[in-house]
């Protein structure tokens, strides 16, 4: 078993432990809101979880029990930018440096326990598996506030649900449940709060059966190939790619089969 890692800084807090990393954003006073600090922290994580071959997945959720995240700090002293001013500084890597990050290969679930609004949704939006407590609201509410959704909101709803669907919470800022949102397609499941953690934990120990060297070489082929058909996606020899098919796992992968047991996987 690997050793747990704990820290917090700039009430952001990173966990690992047995190949699982969970990010929680801890700034409750505001809803979870990101400010410009936290934006920085949260950056820094993914940067840092890139890096480490050990964690095989990732939970990112809000602290408490009312919000998963309400998107950028609108409080005085956190708005120091016009809209024009924010859209010519957009982060690559989208809001929360998740949101557009094309260069994290492990999956990433969003256990959304309550308000995910704005960039919190956004976030959502960046995440590969949602589960949701079914007290839950998503919102793309910026327009409500004079603002848009440009860290990949506007853009990635669209393509992510039916277009009707998108428009109706794009063009009018409102919010929907949890329930509504599975029913779109974006969530992949809804709980009762008090369950919110093991449902999450189900989808943890489903990805943690599967090969590392497979699951990483899929995120991979899906984030690397959005942009080309499914012909061209299929023969790019992507780096996770050619490592997962001349892998260790590969290997153990059929031998536990034929043996009818378990797999013990290498991770490499």
């Amino acid at each position: 078993m690997s050793a747990a890692v704990d820290e917090r800084v700039d009430e952001v807090t990173l966990a690992i432990s047995d190949g699982v990393a969970t990010v929680t954003i801890d700034r409750q006073h505001v809803l979870n809101a990101v400010d410009g600090a936290t934006h920085a922290r949260l950056n820094g994580i993914w940067d840092q979880l890139e890096q480490d071959a050990s964690v095989r997945a990732v939970v990112i959720t809000g602290a408490g029990p009312r919000a998963f995240c309400v998107g950028a700090d609108m409080s005085a002293s956190a708005v120091d930018k016009t809209g024009l001013e924010y859209w010519a500084g957009l982060d690559p890597n989208g809001f929360g440096g998740l949101s557009l990050r094309t260069t994290l290969d492990v999956p990433v679930i969003a256990r959304v326990n309550g308000y995910a609004l704005g960039g919190g949704m956004e976030i959502v939006l960046g995440a590969d598996i949602v589960v949701a407590a079914d007290s839950a609201k998503f919102g793309l509410t910026e327009p409500r506030v004079g603002r848009l959704a440009l860290d990949g909101g506007i853009h990635q709803l669209v393509r992510r649900v039916p277009y009707t669907q998108a428009m109706g919470m794009l063009l009018t800022g409102r919010k929907a449940d949890a329930a509504e949102m599975q029913a779109m397609g974006l969530v992949n499941e809804v709980v009762p709060t008090e369950e919110l953690d093991a449902a999450v934990q189900r989808w943890v120990d489903q990805i943690l059966a599967c090969a590392p060297t497979s699951v990483r070489a899929v995120k991979q082929m899906v984030t690397q190939t959005s942009h080309l058909t499914a012909t061209e996606a299929r023969g790019l020899r992507l780096p996770a790619l050619m490592a997962a098919l001349d892998s260790e796992d590969s290997a153990e992968g059929v031998r536990a089969f034929q043996e009818r047991r378990q797999p013990a996987w290498p991770g490499r």
